[in-house]
């Protein structure tokens, strides 16, 4: 059976519209009510009052009824900063001079499909470029070999998503993007004991050298708490052993001069939100 004559609900999913679909009651509303909420408070916050910052917004997709919103966010980040690589963004947060101006250093996880189809198309049209963080394991899966794996990615299991291919993540190299590891089976690597977790290091790094061409030089935390998910005191420190130049957690937050390159601040959005929700949660 191919892809085209799955049932729906079988099929990759391609908006976030079915992303969403299997959502309850209560969740939506919840969701609502924090729209609400954001959409009153906004007014109040400004991404443009303080300088001297790199914040790292990260996504995990750009589904096909978020390409405009994704467009538009790009838009917002170049009118109010600038879009610069993870490496450029690495050696500002190491240097202790001061940060003369605004910068957003764009960043995804996991190593969607969509990435390629929906992402890469648009950063090229506006001249950005960003850090696609790929769990190996899953590079090269396919959505009917591998469904039930895949289905397993989420916990709502109705999420079947495609995830790119090593010839994507080629060509993603090939367009100016930098491909980051995200361990090689999207792992808690609290869980894990040392030995293991630095197999999830070391491999996915040798696997994305081989794959790409392109050395792996920064690591983003699966996903990404302190404490939670992974321990502060152990796994950055193994990142570095590792010969990774950073390490990328899942907290908000603007990373400043002289912060630590091994305990990057991210903020996490939505392709599709508003101005305002980006107001919010990147102002002051």
């Amino acid at each position: 059976m191919t892809l085209a004559m799955m049932s729906v609900g079988s099929s990759p999913i391609r908006t976030y519209r079915a992303f969403r679909a299997n959502e309850g009651l209560g969740q939506k509303l919840r969701g609502l009510a924090r729209a609400a909420a954001i959409a009153a408070l906004a007014p109040s916050r400004s991404p443009t009052r303080k300088t001297g910052w790199v914040r790292f917004p990260y996504y995990h997709h750009v589904f096909d009824d978020e390409r405009a919103g994704f467009a538009r966010q790009l838009k917002y980040f170049k009118n109010i900063g600038e879009i610069i690589g993870i490496d450029d963004a690495v050696a500002i947060i190491e240097s202790e001079n001061p940060i003369d101006g605004r910068y957003f250093c764009l960043t995804f996880d996991d190593g969607f499909k969509n990435w390629i189809e929906n992402a890469l198309p648009i950063l090229v049209e506006h001249q950005a470029v960003a850090a696609f963080f790929v769990a190996t394991g899953y590079i090269g899966t396919d959505p009917e070999r591998d469904r039930e794996r895949l289905l397993d990615f989420y916990d709502d299991r109705s999420r079947l998503m495609a995830f790119l291919s090593w010839e994507d993540c080629r060509q993603m190299v090939a367009a100016g993007m930098t491909i980051g590891s995200h361990s090689v089976g999207h792992v808690y690597l609290k869980s894990l004991d040392d030995n293991v977790a630095m197999d999830e290091l070391t491999i996915s790094r040798d696997m994305i050298l081989e794959k790409t061409g392109q050395p792996c030089r920064h690591f983003c935390c699966p996903f990404g708490r302190t404490d939670v998910d992974f321990d502060p005191k152990r796994h950055p420190q193994m990142a570095a052993q590792a010969g990774y130049e950073s390490f990328l957690t899942g907290h908000r937050g603007k990373n400043r001069p002289g912060d630590s390159p091994f305990d990057i601040k991210r903020d996490h959005l939505l392709a599709n939100w508003s101005d305002h929700q980006l107001r919010y949660f990147l102002g002051d």
